[in-house]
């Protein structure tokens, strides 16, 4: 073939550098977004913290009923309780609190220990022998969260060796120093044993309390099955004292380690919107009051004029990174405010009424309303927070896949979890409700869903199966 030479025209998207911070910035956290500033603003010299005025993001107002976008204003995020009346619904507004030298005390709160934290301390107090000792380390090592030693005595003897060496006896009298401790019941190898610690720490005189350690002892794994009838009839005793000592055995803790220990992750969220209802519409504004406050360094920008061309030129870069940055950072809260709008729009029969009035909604059509594509929609709710007079939850739990009914609309997937919810809770505790039965009485309120469905949401619900409900009346 002989070579040739052609010209041709089309066009092609390219990632810009300015694009690509624009998307970093977009499906940053409010946390994270933070950071980042931070380390714009060390790294910038041009960058520096403005103290006189926030950061203000256009209202982005559009006139769909029912919603007003918040210019940021102080007083327009304040929630007023006027249009929920007596329903219930706290709402809880959490404001920063600066201490006297400027910097939070929340920083300067020391940290939790844990439970082997708060084992060990109190084993060195005891009085034992450096052997014992040892030997009660190991043994609080191995303690879960709740405070039960699920490993046995055998293999914990068998990481000793060589240094020490040991027998099951040995181990099993340390194992009593170490259930001595606090909280009581740790380091029970299972409930029985848990809820035996517990009523021996008792006083004698305690009503109930042999009744409930006999129970404890011989019957806590089939009181579920054969019921408090069944515990009277085998332990020979009347129903009244079987009752009394079931009183007894549920007002103790089955999982004593968790009342030491850090938090759990993600306790703490930051939300990026707040939405309230003033005047019987929804408004939604940015939370800004966490979001650091950037402006231009004018002194730096004036020394660009006098500036020699390798400074000038240095200067110059700077600055039109800090003008990338400040834009990018305005049409983020544009974006987000703009998505915002539009749940509350989609959703506002869940803002009213609850989980149970989510209506199925999905980032296509959310995408379509605002005019933006799915990957965006994506990166605006992503690890997002937005706080609610029922709460601060995810942007992620606005959207829910639906599934038709027998009257021709569409239920949501997290509707129907709540629907299910909710028949769990009313259910009766000696027959609770199977996956099948759960699924007919679902059919028969006009929500069409296969056993298996219900099956899936019951377990992404964290409930039991129906033999693993089963509880005594």
């Amino acid at each position: 073939m002989k070579p040739r030479l052609q010209t041709s025209l089309g066009q092609q998207l390219v990632l810009t550098p300015q694009l690509r911070q624009a998307l970093h910035l977009l499906q940053l956290s409010a946390l994270e977004l933070e950071a980042e500033i931070n380390a714009a603003v060390e790294s910038n010299p041009l960058l520096d913290w403005d103290e006189s005025e926030p950061l203000r993001v256009g209202d982005g107002s559009d006139d769909a009923p029912g919603t007003e976008a918040g210019d940021g204003d102080a007083k327009d995020t304040e929630f007023r309780d006027d249009d929920w009346g007596q329903s219930g619904e706290a709402w809880q507004e959490s404001r920063g609190w600066q201490g006297d030298d400027g910097d939070d005390p929340a920083d300067r709160v020391a940290q939790a220990d844990s439970l082997q934290d708060h084992l060990s301390w109190q084993l060195h107090l005891t009085q034992m022998s450096g052997r014992d000792r040892r030997i009660g380390l190991m043994l609080i090592d191995a303690i879960d969260d709740d405070g039960y030693l699920r490993e046995s005595l055998d293999a914990i003897a068998q990481s000793l060796l060589p240094e020490i060496q040991c027998t099951t006896d040995e181990m099993l009298a340390v194992l009593h120093h170490v259930q001595r401790l606090d909280p009581v019941g740790v380091g029970a190898r299972d409930l029985g044993e848990c809820l035996v610690l517990q009523l021996d720490n008792l006083p004698d005189d305690t009503p109930g309390r042999a009744l409930a350690r006999r129970i404890a002892t011989d019957h806590i794994d089939r009181l579920p099955r054969i019921g408090i009838e069944g515990v009277a009839a085998e332990l020979r005793c009347e129903l009244e004292p079987a009752e009394q000592a079931l009183a007894l055995l549920r007002s103790l803790d089955p999982r004593p380690g968790a009342q030491i220990g850090d938090l759990p992750a993600n306790t703490y969220v930051t939300p990026d919107c707040v939405i309230t209802r003033q005047n019987g519409m929804w408004r939604v504004a940015l939370a800004n009051e966490r979001l650091p406050r950037l402006t231009i360094h004018r002194g730096y920008e004036q020394m660009i004029q006098h500036a020699g061309s390798s400074d000038a030129g240095y200067l110059r870069g700077r600055l039109q990174e800090a003008r990338w940055l400040l834009k990018n950072l305005a049409q983020r809260g544009e974006t987000l405010l703009k998505v915002v709008q539009c749940l509350v729009r989609e959703q506002s029969g869940f803002l009213e009424f609850g989980p149970q009035a989510l209506r199925p909604l999905t980032l296509r059509e959310v995408a379509a309303e605002v005019g933006l594509h799915e990957s965006t929609i994506s990166r605006s709710i992503s690890r997002k927070y937005v706080r609610t007079p029922r709460g601060t939850i995810p942007l992620r739990a606005f959207f829910a896949s639906g599934i038709g009914t027998e009257g021709g609309g569409e239920a949501s997937s997290i509707a129907i979890q709540e629907m299910i919810k909710r028949l769990i809770e009313a259910e009766n505790p000696r027959k609770p409700l199977s996956d099948a039965r759960l699924a007919e009485t679902l059919k028969a309120s006009g929500v069409p869903v296969a056993r298996r469905t219900v099956a899936k949401y019951r377990e992404l619900l964290n409930i039991p199966s129906s033999h693993e409900r089963v509880r005594v009346a």
